[in-house]
């Protein structure tokens, strides 16, 4: 008779029970963050998946039909539960650990734990793959047809209406539910971004309509209550082609304005839009300590920093601190920020420079050449403005620095950005020369410094790793364009500083950039020297403004938060009110996207399946507060209530389609047919899934 050992029967069973157990708690105590974070994705998105499960297995236990189990998540089984006449019995991993002739589907890691119960039916499942759930049903089954049995208990041999409202249920508890977490968001209150204008992009149907940044949109599409930033990129989003959308705006001095706009792919953007840029605040947003390094060291500000005046002058909005910068012609800008001690929380004012550059906007109308980097035609020398440690693959030589002008790269004396790339790809591996104006202690001086231009990890571009802007300090043009087609640039020689700007003495770009664009649409004159025996003027044509216009920004961008308002309800009423209009508007909407998908406005590549769902709520989780969470689980109950009741098998609503034939027909569709159509929407609906799972995944770690 064998002697048993740990290593035998249940002793073994308990030992790896034991090991696994100690494995995961380790694990997770090392990265506590990261589980707890997790564990909250998980809890949340099953229980969105157990509102729905629990509809159909509400109304089938309701209508009297047997449910073999219901599970959360898919299989294999992690862990089921039943009440056995014995007691509660638990399975561990059934599928996956077998025991040895044993039958049952137990598995080897199956307990019983004595107690006095009612029998049941059901067994109550977690599945492994953490992603979905189901109710098994006796006689139902989800690849193919209805399966026949005596038991009057079947699936099967329940009338269609019964069965339609079986399958109806669950998504009926998804509206429910999403009613309720939105009604329990809005009691809390969330903080969202208003329908507010904080930009426009150039050249975009908001910029050709007028629309300024400050202007709020009160109403758009006949919709009024409670909207916020969101409903303005979907409105835009959504529309169909050709299709207008009228905007009730309201302006800085309160005045109302109609307006109406038709939205447009705009250049890199995947959906399409309006062209209106969500407002920012003043405040510094919170950055990783890398990142909050760095922005002190570029400009001597923190987050948390809270902007109160530029140049002196008070500013209580970002689209005013953004107008102000604009119209400031000069290399930097004086800002004071609060900022708050995290120790001794003392408040304080902080006064700091932040550079400034001049920026162009791209108009379709502009020719090409007047797109390269250019101030009313006059194009600046090049200028390296960062020293990568590693540039994509390739170290700059430490000899290059911050702050050196390239009079020649190669070659090519006084490069444009496009001949600096041309000749950067051409020296693929070589020794590349590249001479610098240095200044060095105040004293300028002449370097040459020899680079090897090397390829990116990923093989798109040879760089020589460096950051590249323009001189802007300096009134030196390397080159000039034509800002207009077929028409002449201007005779200015390479090298050659500009002096005067129609009489008035001018020391840099922004000095240029101020004069001329006081005379917009005029004639001026434009005087300039090469050096001491090369001298001359040359006549400009200034543009329009509304055709070109030059403005001052900021030329280290600064993260500001985006700008927010509270959305809460006025009591339980309101928030019940304001909970299902946002239901019916995220279904409608969801329904509008898939219309949209099915004439070809919306790219499938812009669908989010469960690895892009599970890593967004994985986000928010981490950065937000609980509430945003809530309120992002509402949206994807709405969602998941339509896209289940679509008229597709296997899904509720295809199968309730099918229900509605067997009403009319009299009788069922053959075994045959219906398996046909079970496998053939599985096959649509797996398609889509790895399609956009596969799309997650570059999105959510290679993008």
């Amino acid at each position: 008779m064998s002697k048993a050992t740990i290593f035998s029967g249940k002793y073994l069973r308990v030992f790896v029970m034991a090991a696994i157990f100690i494995a995961v708690i380790v694990l997770i105590a090392r990265n506590i963050g990261f589980f707890g974070n997790a564990l909250l994705v998980l809890l949340g998105f099953g229980a969105v998946v157990i509102v729905h499960e629990f509809g159909h297995f509400v109304v089938a236990k309701a209508s009297g039909i047997k449910v073999e189990a219901f599970s959360l998540f898919m299989p294999p089984i992690l862990l089921g539960i039943q009440k056995t006449e014995n007691g509660l019995k638990i399975r561990i991993l059934p599928e996956i650990l077998p025991k040895k002739g044993d039958d049952s589907g137990d598995g080897a890691l199956c307990y019983t734990i004595a107690g006095r119960y009612k029998p049941s039916d059901t067994e109550y499942r977690i599945g492994l793959i953490p992603f979905g759930g189901f109710v098994k049903m006796l006689g139902q089954d989800d690849t193919g047809p209805v399966k026949e049995s005596k038991d009057p208990r079947s699936y099967a041999n329940k009338p269609p209406h019964t069965r339609a409202a079986v399958l109806a249920a669950g998504v009926t508890f998804n509206v429910i539910s999403a009613v309720i977490v939105f009604m329990v968001v809005f009691l809390v209150g969330i903080h969202l971004t208003p329908p507010i204008v904080g930009d426009v992009i150039p050249g975009s149907p908001a910029a050709r309509a007028g629309l300024k940044p400050g202007d709020e949109i009160i109403e758009i599409d006949g919709e009024s209550e409670d909207i916020d930033f969101g409903n303005i990129a979907i409105a835009a989003a959504l529309s169909g082609r050709n299709e207008k959308v009228d905007l009730a705006v309201r302006h800085l001095d309160g005045s109302v304005e109609d307006f109406t706009l038709m939205a447009e792919q705009l250049p890199n953007e995947t959906l399409r839009g309006f062209g209106i840029m969500a407002p920012e605040s003043l405040t510094i947003a919170k950055l990783p300590k890398e990142d909050a390094n760095d922005l002190y060291t570029r400009t001597a500000l923190l987050p948390g920093d809270t902007v109160k005046s530029v140049n002196g002058r008070h500013v209580t909005s970002n689209w005013e601190l953004d107008r102000i910068i604009q119209a400031t012609f000069a290399p930097e800008i004086k800002i004071s920020v609060e900022r708050t001690d995290p120790v001794s929380k003392e408040v304080r004012l902080v006064e700091t420079k932040i550079s400034l550059g001049l920026t162009v906007p791209t108009r379709s109308e502009m020719s090409v050449s007047a797109l390269s980097g250019n101030i009313y035609s006059l194009v600046p020398r090049l200028k390296i403005t960062d020293v990568l440690s590693n540039g994509g693959g390739s170290k700059a030589e430490p000899s290059l620095r911050r702050g050196d002008i390239i009079l020649a790269i190669g070659d090519v004396e006084l490069p444009t950005y496009e001949q600096m790339r041309d000749v950067t790809v051409e020296y693929e591996d070589k020794e590349l020369p590249v001479k610098v104006l240095r200044t060095d202690n105040g004293a300028q001086q002449i370097v040459t410094v020899n680079v090897v231009p090397k390829r990116s990890a990923l093989g798109k571009k040879v760089m020589i790793g460096v950051g590249i802007s323009y001189d802007l300090e300096h009134g030196v043009v390397a080159g000039t364009v034509a800002l207009e087609k077929d028409s002449a640039a201007l005779e200015i020689p390479a090298g050659a500083k500009i002096t005067a700007v129609d009489g008035t003495p001018v020391s840099n770009f922004f000095d240029i950039a101020g004069e001329i664009r006081k005379y917009a649409g005029q004639r001026i004159t434009i005087d300039y020297r090469l050096n001491e025996k090369v001298a001359g003027d040359v006549f400009m044509n200034v543009p329009e403004e509304d055709v070109y216009t030059v403005e001052a920004t900021i030329a280290e961008p600064i993260p500001f938060k985006p700008l927010e308002k509270i959305y809460k309800a006025n009591g339980p009423t309101d928030a019940v009110v304001m909970g299902y209009k946002k239901t019916v508007m995220f279904v409608a909407q969801t329904y509008v996207t898939l219309r949209r998908l099915i004439g070809g406005l919306v790219s499938p590549k812009d669908l989010m399946g469960p690895v892009g769902i599970m890593t967004l709520s994985y986000r928010i989780v981490a950065d937000k507060p609980l509430v945003y969470y809530v309120y992002f689980l509402g949206l994807i109950s709405a969602a998941i209530a339509v896209f289940n009741f679509l008229p597709l098998p296997p899904l509720d609503g295809g199968l309730v389609v099918l229900l509605l034939v067997e009403k009319i027909k009299g009788s069922a569709l053959s075994q045959r047919v219906q398996t046909i159509i079970a496998y053939a929407g599985w096959t649509l609906i797996g398609t889509l899934i790895l399609y956009v799972t596969f799309n997650d995944i570059v999105r959510s770690f290679f993008s």
